[in-house]
């Protein structure tokens, strides 16, 4: 049964270079930002970090300089496997709703589970933020979180690139999405 009592918002950071990988590293998740948003109050709950330990590359100088992670933290974290074993049982993320500010983040935790053989962390109901929110704008495309936020005249909370800040802000928006829906239908009524 679905808990309609929250969303669970991500935003996740990967290993990235300036160019192509090196020889045998690959794109992974160092960072899961989690931000959940109660449905009734359309207000923000929690903001999380789990720093993830890579497997596959190493977090490099333009990894650092973007998202100010570093190799020493990540040796810190945990594997992808227990992240999402948190994801699982201390969010309940199979049986909630989740979004995440475009696509990217979905189908990198697809694509890492196939990889690791790992069972994935959530249910099949997801938000693309980005999407909705340029849909419910009657926007011709998506844009940047930054523009939208510019848009609804609020500040971008935190650090850029950090999971937990991202995934903070994106919620912000979707709240605000949802918040401004829940009050049209109040009109129609």
């Amino acid at each position: 049964m679905n808990k309609l009592d929250q969303i669970i918002v991500i935003d996740i950071e990967a290993t990235c270079w300036d160019s192509s990988p090196p020889e045998g590293e690959e794109n992974e998740i160092i960072e899961v930002g989690i931000c959940t948003l109660d449905i009734q109050t359309w207000e923000r709950l929690e903001r999380k970090s789990i720093l993830v330990k890579p497997e596959k590359s190493a977090v490099g100088p333009f990894c650092t300089e973007l998202t100010g992670i570093t190799q020493a933290m990540v040796d810190e974290g945990v594997t992808f496997a227990k992240a999402c074993g948190i994801l699982r049982n201390d969010y309940f993320s199979r049986r909630r709703v989740w979004a995440s500010y475009g696509d990217y983040d979905r189908k990198l935790f697809e694509k890492q589970c196939t990889a690791r053989q790992i069972k994935y962390p959530f249910g099949s109901t997801h938000i693309n933020i980005k999407n909705l929110y340029a849909i419910m704008n009657g926007l011709n495309r998506e844009i940047g979180l930054y523009r939208v936020l510019e848009q609804l005249k609020l500040p971008f909370e935190g650090k850029a690139h950090r999971g937990h800040y991202d995934a903070w802000n994106a919620a912000v928006v979707l709240a605000k999405l949802m918040d401004r829906n829940s009050n049209q239908g109040d009109n129609h009524r």
